[in-house]
């Protein structure tokens, strides 16, 4: 049975999907999604004996945050560390994230193995290899949107117009070939359109490269989050996906067990694209930790 928790950790209100019982595991979504954007996954792992949490990024309602809260990484990574206390005092758990669920990711392993079983972590590179190419033209239109979301009010009004065409596009742009999901893209701009989101999603990607916008009281987490990652880890990206490039090139950011493996005829959304070869990776990867 699904159950919705609703939790208060370093800041945040969190608001989670919940459902089955066994060793814990973490779905954590990215943008422009949700957690049900994880449906076919908590459904296979909850089968499989495992408990599945699936939170909202913190600011998509109906998760919620201070008004005057940070979007930086490490105010993110701080944000899941206390839920991550809060649901499982002094013991670890499996974390999976796609998109910015594997950005927190990647910060949260290398600042926070103590939380930590392993990582799957999808469709982002290693923050270090994707340094080594902000400055290469295709992977720049590949990563538009990041560059375009720091304009000020320009973004949200753009993402608004003629029904959120703009999210329609990102998924159509970043899919595999005739890959369709309406009725879940709906659900998705059902929550952007809350107020006040939009304008926080917008924050996580103008954090990205301004450094005021850090939270100053965080440095000693930021300077973790620089450590080579020990977490055993599992890197998929959708073949399908520029991003493939830049990610079969990072086993080197990791000094743990690490593997890649890429999942045909998906592109970024691999999770919904080929949910059953998603899951039966998952399922072995977390298999081994039985």
């Amino acid at each position: 049975m699904q159950e919705e928790l609703h939790i208060h950790a370093n800041g945040v209100d969190f608001v989670c999907l919940a459902q089955g019982s066994g060793p814990l595991l973490f779905l954590v979504h990215g943008f422009p999604d949700i957690p049900q954007s994880w449906w076919a996954q908590i459904e296979a792992l909850t089968q499989a004996g495992y408990r599945v949490i699936a939170p909202y990024l913190p600011g998509y309602l109906p998760s919620r945050v201070a008004e005057n809260a940070y979007f930086d990484k490490a105010s993110l990574v701080h944000g899941f560390s206390g839920l991550i206390e809060a649901i499982t005092p002094g013991e670890k758990l499996h974390y999976i994230g796609q998109d910015w669920g594997a950005i927190i990711g990647y910060a949260l392993c290398a600042a926070r193995p103590d939380l930590l079983h392993s990582a799957v972590l999808m469709a982002v590179p290693h923050p270090h290899i994707v340094n080594n190419y902000l400055l290469v033209p295709k992977h720049i239109q590949r990563s538009f949107h990041w560059w375009f979301f720091q304009q000020a009010a320009l973004p949200e009004q753009a993402l608004l117009e003629n029904d959120m065409a703009f999210i329609d596009y990102l998924w159509q742009y970043w899919s595999a070939p005739d890959y369709e999901d309406g009725e879940h893209i709906a659900q998705v701009k059902q929550c952007l359109r809350q107020p006040g989101v939009l304008t926080t999603a917008m924050a996580y990607y103008r954090a990205m490269f301004d450094p005021a916008k850090a939270d100053p009281a965080l440095h000693t987490l930021r300077a973790a989050m620089q450590h080579a990652i020990t977490v055993p880890t599992l890197a998929l990206c959708g073949a399908e996906d520029m991003r493939a490039e830049l990610m079969r090139e990072q086993a080197t950011c990791f000094g743990g067990p690490y593997e890649y493996r890429e999942v045909p005829n998906a592109g970024h959304f691999l999770q919904r694209e080929q949910s059953a070869a998603v899951n039966a990776l998952l399922l072995d990867w977390l298999g081994r930790f039985n």
